[in-house]
């Protein structure tokens, strides 16, 4: 079975993905904090697409989270499913690029590539 890493970039993409990590907990039978709870043997058959098996029987997302801005990657950790994710699956600044696309693109952001690259292929939450 394939398994897919999901790549939150940004606000947006952080906002989005945690969204869609509290939806797709829910379908597994996956609680806020990785522990199963489910009711039905049918969650379990494919929950290796999406997470990776820690600890028995705790789930953690296949995922990377990046943001320049670190605000964000706290407001992801304070959310209902922040515990969900490990600390390393967090990537992120120093501080913020103050919304220029050019300073995100062409320089802070260029830094950033090379670090989500390394984890997406060589981190833990791939086999």
């Amino acid at each position: 079975m394939s398994q897919i890493i999901s790549a939150q970039v940004g606000q947006c993409g952080n906002q989005i993905g945690t969204k869609f990590w509290e939806i797709i907990s829910g379908e597994h039978g996956i609680e806020p904090n990785g522990t199963y709870n489910g009711d039905s043997p049918l969650q379990l058959e494919h929950i290796d697409v999406y997470f990776k098996e820690v600890e028995g029987k705790k789930y953690v997302p296949r995922a990377v989270l990046v943001d320049l801005e670190p605000a964000t990657m706290n407001l992801v950790r304070l959310s209902t499913y922040g515990n969900l994710f490990q600390p390393d699956n967090f990537l992120f600044g120093k501080i913020g690029v103050g919304n220029n696309f050019a300073r995100g693109y062409y320089t802070d952001g260029m830094d950033f590539i090379d670090d989500v690259m390394k984890y997406s292929k060589g981190s833990g939450n791939v086999r």
